[in-house]
């Protein structure tokens, strides 16, 4: 333990557990499920209550919450995303790749979800996916792991 200004806080709060993932993708789109990742990360950090931050340091990622029970859903997001930016070369950001910068842009880098004893907060049919939208490529995945 250790004491802050007069009261004992629990050392766990004080130390945010930080992870880098490598993640391998195999085609230009793909949503791939991480929330066991996440899952496993939370329950190792011993972190009863508090929040999992997860970050994509690529401009041509995204992070996703959405239903990871029917994989169909996978392709219904890829072809309405296609439709919102579809490939193509006649965009002024022309290097190939305007497409998945603007659907990254659209669902987002990051996401923070809470945690209640030891588990991430997710609905029944909730996922995490990863959004890759200019792959195949490796990638990085930055989650922090923060107590109450």
């Amino acid at each position: 333990m250790t004491v802050e200004i007069g009261k004992i806080v629990p050392a766990e709060r004080l130390a945010p557990h930080s992870h880098t993932l490598q993640i391998e993708t195999r085609s230009r789109v793909e949503f791939l499920d991480i929330t066991a990742r996440l899952h496993k990360l939370v329950e190792r950090s011993g972190v009863r209550s508090g929040v999992c931050h997860v970050f994509v340091p690529h401009t041509t990622a995204a992070l996703l919450i959405n239903e990871n029970d029917d994989p169909a859903l996978q392709k219904d997001l890829d072809k309405f995303l296609e439709g919102l930016a579809p490939v193509r070369n006649d965009y002024h950001h022309n290097d190939g790749n305007c497409d998945a910068h603007l659907k990254a842009s659209l669902i987002g880098a990051s996401k923070s979800l809470l945690i209640e004893d030891r588990r991430l907060v997710l609905g029944r049919w909730q996922g995490v996916f990863f959004c890759e939208f200019d792959g195949p490529r490796r990638r990085e995945l930055r989650v922090k792991i923060v107590s109450d």
